[in-house]
């Protein structure tokens, strides 16, 4: 999911560089969409972590 996040972000800078606001601003917000879920889902993934080894 990082993965994904990064590829829309660097879509974003190449939209950016070559003038595609609208195609810009879209693939920003999908990437920090993207990475939001994968902050949430890692932290989930290590609280659950540390209560199934207690």
């Amino acid at each position: 999911m990082l993965h994904y996040a990064l590829v829309f972000f660097v879509i974003a800078l190449f939209a950016a560089v070559f003038g595609f606001a609208g195609i810009a601003a879209s693939a920003v917000q999908i990437g920090k969409i993207l990475f939001f879920v994968f902050l949430v889902l890692a932290l989930a993934s290590f609280l659950l972590g540390m209560l199934r080894n207690r």
